[in-house]
């Protein structure tokens, strides 16, 4: 299925059914994608407890953090050639909102199950070029 695509979002949300809970892990996250094949993609996400409760293309109201980058560093993260810890300390990403939120979620990138649950998305996910 097309990478950003309200199809991709439905699919990777129930992908991630099976990831554990983690208290504290909760925010609505504002994603911001530039310079994409079809031009800039905007989808959102909601965080409970590691949980993703919903994902959706568009705007969302009041989200705890917005994350933006350019496409093609987007595509290097989902494809695992960029970890998103390295892409925010490069200024490749950049976060406006609760950096305090922000930290405390990076962490579970790192985490076995997350990475796990990337390799999933891959294997389903094409990757227009831009």
């Amino acid at each position: 299925m097309r990478y950003l695509s309200q199809e991709w979002l439905d699919e990777t949300r129930a992908m991630a059914a099976d990831q554990p809970v983690r208290p504290g892990a909760s925010a609505r996250i504002q994603y911001v994608v530039t310079g994409g094949p079809d031009g800039g993609v905007e989808y959102g996400w909601e965080l409970q407890d590691g949980q993703l409760l919903a994902s959706h293309l568009g705007a969302i109201a009041d989200p705890d953090l917005t994350i933006t980058a350019p496409y093609a560093d987007w595509v290097k993260i989902a494809q695992g050639s960029l970890d998103m810890s390295a892409a925010f300390m490069q200024g490749v990403v950049k976060v406006a909102g609760d950096t305090g939120i922000w930290l405390r979620l990076l962490p579970i990138t790192q985490s076995l199950e997350y990475l796990e649950l990337q390799g999933r998305i891959r294997a389903v996910t094409e990757y227009p070029e831009a």
